[in-house]
């Protein structure tokens, strides 16, 4: 008998090693929840997680010591705009060096619409990330009646109901909206519950860029709950912000009106990102009207001396009500036509082109732009104080609004390369504007949660190995306005379904990220 008890003590003392592919030894864990973070190992093997805690009974093909670094689930961006950068950088740098590992693309309302074909060409080109789309509004509008203010005819509505249906089957995570933006603008909400409803029935989220951020805040935000009750399916508002200064301090005002929504029972959730200047075309400062019927109908618009002279008004009226004397908030990040003017404010491309320096010239500077096919701008007009309120709210996530960047081309905003490390840096270990562990959770469980990605925001035994590995003493966004292409310091390994993408702050070439189809 004290042979057998003796046995029954030392036998598990030689017990078997148990093997890796990766060990992670020593870090901080933060597993996502929002808990306390604790001690522990964590043990990969492909690519899942399949052991956390301390692992002495392990060994690995490779062990990363994590010693003084957090660890935690990779990132998920759920607000990006990933088309057509695919081919150009499939190692997706900007966004793994910010400790992105999913990103959700197709948002607001620009998407692929065969969404089988996209998610084919997305499996053979292997990015080093993995990826998600919604199914974008104004694309599936753009495919049937092109950009037409008018209200599509019952027999076009089904046709648009049908690429909804078909892009929900094949995998899309929800539907999206840009209601600012040409055509989306010219639809009326009935248009868009009717979509909300095909894609809620496949379990879609609706997100949508609403029809205002500025002085008609308000009903923006209602209109986009609206459709989320009506068509019975969770709403995520994109990109939160009061835009104008004279709207900075109703965050207040928006962010309660989207708590009545969650006490009322509807998954209302928003995304974020910290900055205080937008990014997108320059077109979004004309009149609707000016903007229908493509690039040749705009042109002949804009010849015509009486609109000319109208759109001048309706320029210098937006300007006004900013309080501001110049068209200095809106700076280029990439004008095809020209590059020069990257980087430079329309107020200071006027006076390049030696035009008086009047805000009026620089409205016809505006529309020359835009009739020498536009340009993508970054707006500056928000509040930090809003910026901080927003951040604190528990249902927001963040979020970078970006795309795969081509490191040096244009002038781009630097939510592209920094977004959650500045969270990290300026908003967590300087001003303490949330704590660490509510950082993690925003940026991994809940967008996982929303999203629907299944096993994937935690870190689990069984979920997939998407694991950031950070310093957060240093971690830090580099990028700016004015030097925007440098990426995010303090992230020293990344690993995307188990393998090591990041190593030692550096890619290594390694593009293991997945397509994320939404399961049926």
């Amino acid at each position: 008998m004290k042979l057998l008890l003796l046995l029954f003590f030392v036998i598990p003392l030689f017990a078997k090693a148990q093997q890796a592919d990766i060990l992670i030894r020593n870090g901080k864990i933060l597993d996502g929840t929002g808990n306390s973070w604790y001690y522990a190992d964590v043990a990969v093997k492909d690519g899942k997680i399949i052991a956390i805690g301390k692992l002495t009974n392990y060994t690995a093909t490779k062990t990363l010591d994590a010693k003084g670094l957090i660890v935690a689930p990779g990132f998920i961006d759920v607000h990006t705009h990933c088309e057509g950068d695919e081919k150009k950088n499939p190692q997706a740098t900007n966004f793994l060096l910010d400790g992105v590992t999913t990103v959700v693309t197709g948002n607001c309302g620009s998407s692929n619409t065969n969404l089988a074909n996209y998610f084919t060409l997305l499996d053979s080109i292997k990015l080093s990330i993995n990826i998600a789309s919604l199914v974008g509004h104004n694309d599936v509008r753009k495919a049937i009646i092109g950009t037409a203010m008018r209200d599509p005819t019952e027999a076009e509505m089904q046709q648009m109901e049908g690429i909804v249906n078909q892009a929900m089957k094949d995998g899309a995570v929800g539907l999206s909206t840009g209601l600012i933006y040409i055509p989306g603008t010219y639809s009326k909400t009935e248009e868009v519950v009717r979509l909300a409803k095909v894609a809620a029935q496949y379990g879609g989220v609706y997100a949508s860029h609403i029809r205002d951020e500025a002085d008609s805040v308000a009903e923006a935000i209602a209109e986009a709950i609206q459709i989320g009750r009506a068509a019975n399916m969770p709403v995520e508002i994109s990109h939160f912000k009061l835009s104008g200064q004279q709207n900075w301090g109703r965050s207040k005002q928006t962010i309660a009106i989207i708590e009545a929504a969650r006490k009322e029972g509807l998954d209302v959730t928003i995304d974020q990102y910290p900055y205080t200047a937008s990014s997108t075309n320059l077109g979004t400062l004309m009149p609707d009207w000016v903007m229908a019927d493509g690039q040749d109908s705009i042109n002949a618009r804009l010849n015509n001396p009486a609109i000319k002279q109208q759109v001048a008004v309706i320029l210098l009226k937006k300007l006004a009500k900013r309080k501001l004397k110049n068209f200095s908030y809106p700076v280029v990040a990439y004008f095809k036509a020209d590059t020069t003017y990257n980087g430079k404010s329309i107020e200071q491309v006027n006076i390049l082109k030696g035009k008086k320096h009047t805000a009026r010239e620089e409205a016809f500077t505006v529309m020359e732009m835009v009739q020498q096919g536009g340009a993508q701008m970054v707006f500056h007009g928000m509040g930090d104080e809003d910026v901080k309120r927003i951040m604190q709210y528990p249902f927001n996530m963040f979020a970078s609004d970006a795309s795969i960047r081509q490191f040096g081309v244009g002038a781009p905003h630097p939510r592209g390369y920094g977004t959650n490390a500045r969270v990290l840096a300026k908003y967590v270990r300087e001003e303490q504007v949330i704590s660490l562990e509510e950082a993690i959770r925003r940026m991994t469980s809940l967008p996982a949660q929303k999203f629907q990605l299944k096993n994937r925001g935690l870190l689990l035994e069984g979920y997939a190995a998407d694991i950031v590995i950070f310093n957060e003493a240093t971690v830090k966004d580099q990028s700016t306005y004015e030097q925007p292409h440098q990426y995010a310091t303090g992230f020293k390994y990344v690993l995307v379904n188990g393998a090591i993408v990041i190593d030692n702050e550096q890619h290594n070439g390694t593009r293991s990220g997945m397509v994320l189809r939404k399961a049926l």
